[in-house]
């Protein structure tokens, strides 16, 4: 019997071989954390050899720090902030970036923050999302203590939608940065509103969509 003819491996430039390796690393760590994840995991991932992976980085450290780089990288693509701080114009941004890479995402804005070695890095990350919130919502909302809950929770509201979005299965693609800037208004408009309904809809009486 003749033998089998192995299809040659294609050769890749340095930096399209960085960045499969790269978009590899995302889905790996993102599925098993940094502890969990050695860089065999990452090599078979990403259809190399680890010899191969050890041109590209030194350590699994190194890696991990150029996930984030890129997903930060796609983010300040795709959200390009006005002088007015985070804005509607911002979920789509975000949308967009999350899109491209969930695994990325899923990554920066859940799990990053709660790995030691990367926790000062996204704590500020987060922390220059929240001011830029803060920079938009000051301007409407004159009590400050309200204004800073309200700028806290802006965020997360709109990082948390979209999450949900993607582990949905990213449903409405079309409408989903509508649905996100609505939850997100809903969420400041509860935060900062004078006379609030605190009754929770009845479940049993909530219409579901029009057939």
């Amino acid at each position: 019997m003749a033998e089998e003819k192995l299809e040659p491996v294609r050769r890749l430039r340095r930096p399209e071989r960085r960045e499969q390796i790269v978009a590899a690393a995302s889905e790996a760590f993102a599925r098993s954390g940094f502890a969990a994840t050695s860089l065999d995991d990452i090599a078979a991932e990403a259809g190399i050899t680890r010899a191969i992976l050890y041109r590209h980085f030194d350590s699994k450290t190194d890696l991990y720090q150029a996930v984030l780089d890129r997903m930060c990288a796609r983010l300040e693509a795709h959200v390009q902030e006005p002088v007015g701080g985070f804005t509607g114009a911002s979920i789509d941004g975000l949308l967009e970036a999350a899109a491209e890479s969930p695994a990325g995402f899923r990554l920066l804005f859940q799990h990053a923050l709660r790995e030691p070695e990367f926790k000062e890095r996204i704590e500020k990350f987060r922390a220059d999302i929240t001011a830029a919130a803060h920079l938009q919502i000051a301007a409407s909302v004159s009590d400050e203590a309200l204004a800073r809950w309200a700028a806290q929770l802006a965020p997360v509201v709109a990082i948390e939608a979209i999450i949900a979005w993607l582990d949905a299965g990213q449903p409405d693609p079309r409408q989903a940065a509508a649905r996100v800037r609505q939850a997100v208004v809903s969420a400041i408009a509860a935060a900062v509103a004078s006379d609030v309904d605190c009754t929770l809809p009845d479940p049993t009486r909530m219409e579901g969509p029009p057939s």
